[in-house]
């Protein structure tokens, strides 16, 4: 398995000492986790090797033989305007570094500054260059609309445009080193994005998941560093953590709206650092998987109520995907009613029942407050019964009929009266008929499901339909 490289462009190392170039990629390797490194120790070579190599990042030194490091970065930066460049000078000269800056440089550093500084800035500029070549990303998805992996996306069924934009942005992001959020409710399909960003950014690591609702800081610690042997009683053997399983691969993390507070600290020490540390152990371990979250709770609600650290949050708000309800893409219903009908049917060694051309109609009544997950569970529940040509809606209207109870009403006015807000209320006739109308409308002609929405048996239906004609 090829090791995977950080970042996904590479990193330059421009200068004429030797013993300094391979300092400077030990540093950047071991501290700062950056693999993606090439190195030039031949001034004239550098515009070549921009030529010929997807470089984002260039470190370059001032004072060389041949070509100067003012002259090169003049000329990258007007040639090569997408490159960002860090200049790395013997001399801490105020002058020379604010010229540096005037021509374009990203930011200067003198070589005698402590590691952790540069390290730091050099993740800065990678991310300044992620961050663009997101952005290129995007709009050339959004105005092509165009997937150019679908076939990452083929487990979840859609053909709902704000699911194609999700999946169009995920694309966009998903060689980027930094986290991704997912957002939604139960049953949305956050594990199937998880997966789906896994196998478009991934080179052959594995994908890891951990709900980590319900888990203290204890077992959150062990669970993702792992611990050494005798760490803590009965530790008799050493462990991996899930960090360490998924080295080059992704974590998946979800529930993370859960998370303790003193858990919530570990993974920010964690995102900032990119190291670890297993339990009982003084050697840190270099963080090599990526990050992926999800939760179905509101952050930003938790973060008001102090639940929530902000400094978490917005660690981990860089990627934001929020996936919309089923009750939202509802012009999906007949796609996903047809797949889990297949699925159900093979799993239960049936064959695919013929759904009632109803069907799809009663469902679009509905709101599924269990989204993509409650309907897979409808459709399983209806052909596991099922032992005619057509699929029986039986199960189906009493599953649905459970849910669609009012709440009563309550002195106050209900905000959802819509005659609230009218100077004038209509008569009960007319009020009558707006509401039929409205029925036969969503059921779309349908008198035996439009009759279960206004809470009526079938013939009173007709009944009423018959008068109004007369």
């Amino acid at each position: 398995m090829d090791k995977k490289l950080y970042p996904a462009f590479g990193v330059l190392l421009v200068d004429d000492e030797l013993p300094w170039l391979r300092s400077l990629s030990m540093t950047l390797e071991g501290p700062g986790g950056i693999t993606n490194l090439q190195q030039c120790h031949d001034s004239r070579q550098v515009m070549s090797m921009l030529e010929d190599h997807d470089i984002g990042l260039v470190l370059l030194d001032l004072t060389m033989p041949y070509r100067s490091g003012e002259e090169l970065l003049e000329q990258i930066v007007t040639e090569h305007p997408q490159v960002r460049v860090i200049i790395l000078s013997g001399m801490n000269q105020l002058e020379t570094a604010v010229n540096c800056m005037r021509l374009g440089a990203f930011d200067y550093f003198v070589k005698t500054v402590d590691e952790e500084r540069l390290v730091d800035g050099v993740r800065r500029a990678i991310r300044m260059v992620e961050l663009e070549q997101e952005n290129q990303a995007m709009r050339r998805r959004f105005f092509a609309n165009q997937l150019d992996s679908p076939e990452a996306f083929s487990p979840i069924v859609t053909d709902n445009p704000a699911m194609r934009a999700c999946f169009q942005y995920l694309e966009a992001v998903a060689p980027s080193s930094q986290p991704i959020l997912i957002t939604g409710e139960s049953g949305v399909g956050k594990e199937l994005i998880a997966r789906a960003v896994h196998d478009l950014g991934c080179n052959g690591g594995t994908l890891v998941s951990v709900n980590v609702a319900g888990l203290d800081d204890n077992v959150f610690a062990d669970t993702l560093f792992g611990h050494v042997r005798g760490a803590f009683t009965g530790a008799e053997g050493a462990r991996k953590g899930m960090i360490e399983q998924a080295a080059e691969g992704t974590l998946f993390l979800d529930e993370i709206g859960d998370l303790s507070f003193a858990s919530q600290v570990k993974l920010l020490r964690l995102l900032q650092d990119g190291e670890y540390y297993p339990l009982g152990s003084d050697l840190p371990k270099q963080m090599t998987a990526r990050v992926i979250v999800a939760t179905h709770a509101d952050l930003e609600a938790k973060m008001a109520a102090g639940e929530f650290r902000r400094d978490l949050y917005y660690r981990l708000i860089s990627h934001h995907v929020h996936l919309p309800p089923l009750r939202e893409r509802k012009d999906d219903l007949p796609l996903l009613l047809d797949h889990f009908l297949g699925r159900a049917a093979a799993k239960l060694g049936k064959k695919k029942p013929t759904p009632p051309k109803e069907l799809a109609v009663l469902l679009s009544t509905y709101n599924f407050p269990g989204n993509v997950r409650e309907l897979e569970a409808m459709v399983y529940d209806a052909v596991s019964i099922h032992n005619a040509k057509t699929l029986s809606m039986k199960s189906f209207l009493d599953r649905i009929g459970q849910h669609h109870e009012l709440p009563a009403l309550t002195k106050d006015s209900d905000p959802r009266n819509p005659f609230v807000t009218l100077d004038e209320l209509p008569s009960l006739q007319q009020a009558g008929q707006l509401l039929v109308d409205e029925a036969m409308q969503r059921s779309a002609g349908n008198q035996t499901i439009a009759a279960r929405l206004l809470g009526i048996s079938q013939p009173a239906l007709s009944k009423r339909l018959r008068q109004d004609r007369h």
